[in-house]
């Protein structure tokens, strides 16, 4: 694939992300205001649900993408030694990574 496919790619994946996190992030903060949780049960109960869970998982599948394009795209344009960029992109990665498990471990953890 040519280098602007690809970053077209990247462009259209970074815009879709920054929908569904607005939609998420505008009905999160509906729900909290409307309906808030009153308990640690009642907040469990509710990300329980599995369309919650989903919906969740999603949101921050999401948000872990548009910060790897978002950092990847900065620091290609802006750190130029190799290693460098490779040392800081390898360490966003991993990051994120932990993050993304750390994310997924909370949600299963909720539902059982």
């Amino acid at each position: 694939m040519s280098r602007k496919a690809s970053g077209f790619r990247a462009w259209v994946i970074q815009r879709m992300s920054a929908i569904y996190l607005a939609l998420g992030f505008i009905y999160l903060l509906v729900h909290f205001v409307v309906a808030p949780p009153a308990d640690y049960v009642a907040w469990k109960a509710w990300l329980s649900g599995p369309l919650v869970n989903i919906g969740l998982a999603l949101f921050f599948v999401s948000l872990l993408i548009h910060a790897w394009i978002g950092v990847r795209d900065v620091v290609i344009d802006y750190v130029h030694p190799f290693a460098i960029r490779l040392s800081v992109l390898t360490l966003v990665a991993v990051l994120l990574l932990g993050c993304g498990f750390w994310l997924l471990r909370s949600l299963v953890v909720v539902v059982i």
